[in-house]
C-alpha cells in the first residue's frame, strides 16, 4: 500500500474539530448543560468536599453561623431595639427568614469567585463555562438541608406547628439559589476582568442582608413602599419563606416584583456571561 494512501486513511479517520465562540449574543447553547449534566455532578460535589475538606468541626459550621446570627439579632433587634414578630417566637421568626438568606449568600459568594477559582481548567479543556457559576450554586444546597433541620428542632421545642404551605418550600428554595445565580453569573463575569469584585461581595452582601426583611417583619413596610421593596429580589424569598414556614400573610404584590426581578437578573446575566465567556481564557 503506497504511503499516500495509509496518509489518507488516517486522515479520513482523525478529523480535527474546531471550536469557536458564537458571534451571537443571544446564542446561550443551553442544551450543552444537559449533554454535561454529569460533569455538574462531579464538580458540585468536588466542591461539597473541598469545602470541608480539613476543617476541625466540618458540617457543623453551616450549623454555628446561622445560630450565632440568630444570637445577635434576638438580642440587638427583639431585646434592644423590640422589633415585634407578630406573635412568633423571635429566634423561630429570624431564623425562618436567616435560613434562605444564608441559601442566598453561601451560593452567591461561591458563584461570583467559582470563574476565577477554576482559572486552571479554562484554559486547558473546553466544557461549557456556565457550568462552573451552576456548579457552585448546587453546593449550596447541602448546608441549607442541614440548616433546615435545625429549623425544624426549633420549631419543635419552641411548639411551632408548620402548615400545610410548607409544601411550596421546594420551589421557594429553587427561586432563591435562582437568585444567587442571577447575581453569581455578573459578579462571576466582571470578576475576570476587575478583580476588586471579589473586595466588593462581602460589602455587597452585608448591605444586601439589612435591606431585606431579614431581622425585621415585611410588615413594617407599609402598601405605598411593596412595590418598592420588591425590586429587591430576596424580599419576596424570605417573605415566601415565612409564608411557607409559619403561616405568615400569604405572598402578595411584592412577591411577584420580586419574582419580575429574579428573570430580569437571570436573563441578563446570562446573555452577558455567554457573550463574556469566549475572553475568559484569555484575560484570566
Amino acid at each position: 500500500m503506497a504511503a499516500d494512501e495509509v496518509f489518507a486513511g488516517v486522515k479520513a479517520e482523525y478529523q480535527t474539530t474546531y471550536l469557536r465562540p458564537s458571534r451571537s449574543w443571544l446564542a446561550l447553547d443551553l442544551g450543552e448543560l444537559w449533554t454535561y449534566r454529569e460533569l455538574i455532578y462531579f464538580m458540585t460535589w468536588r466542591d461539597i468536599k473541598v469545602r470541608y475538606k480539613q476543617t476541625a468541626l466540618g458540617v457543623a459550621w453551616a450549623v454555628i453561623q446561622p445560630l450565632l446570627t440568630v444570637l445577635v439579632f434576638t438580642i440587638v433587634f427583639e431585646r434592644l431595639l423590640k422589633v415585634s414578630s407578630g406573635g412568633i417566637p423571635y429566634p423561630i421568626f429570624a431564623y425562618s427568614a436567616i435560613l434562605p438568606w444564608q441559601l442566598f449568600q453561601g451560593a452567591l459568594q461561591r458563584a461570583s469567585m467559582s470563574v476565577v477559582t477554576n482559572a486552571n481548567l479554562l484554559s486547558k479543556v473546553y466544557f461549557p463555562r456556565l457550568i462552573i457559576p451552576v456548579s457552585a450554586v448546587l453546593a449550596s444546597v447541602v448546608d441549607f438541608a442541614i440548616q433546615f433541620l435545625v429549623l425544624l428542632g426549633m420549631m419543635i421545642a419552641f411548639k411551632v406547628t408548620p402548615t400545610w404551605s410548607i409544601l411550596w418550600l421546594p420551589l421557594l428554595m429553587a427561586l432563591a439559589l435562582l437568585t444567587a445565580l442571577a447575581v453569581g453569573l455578573w459578579l462571576s463575569a466582571l470578576n475576570v476582568q476587575y478583580r476588586d469584585i471579589s473586595h466588593m461581595i462581602p460589602v455587597l452582601i452585608q448591605i444586601w442582608m439589612y435591606a431585606s426583611p431579614v431581622a425585621y417583619p415585611i410588615e413594617n413596610f407599609g402598601a405605598k413602599w411593596r412595590p418598592l421593596v420588591g425590586l429587591n429580589p430576596m424580599a419576596g424569598v424570605i417573605q415566601g419563606f415565612r409564608w411557607a414556614l409559619l403561616g405568615t400573610n400569604p405572598p402578595d404584590i411584592l412577591f411577584l416584583i420580586s419574582i419580575a426581578m429574579v428573570l430580569l437578573l437571570f436573563v441578563s446575566g446570562l446573555i452577558y456571561f455567554k457573550h463574556m465567556e469566549r475572553t475568559f481564557a484569555d484575560t484570566i
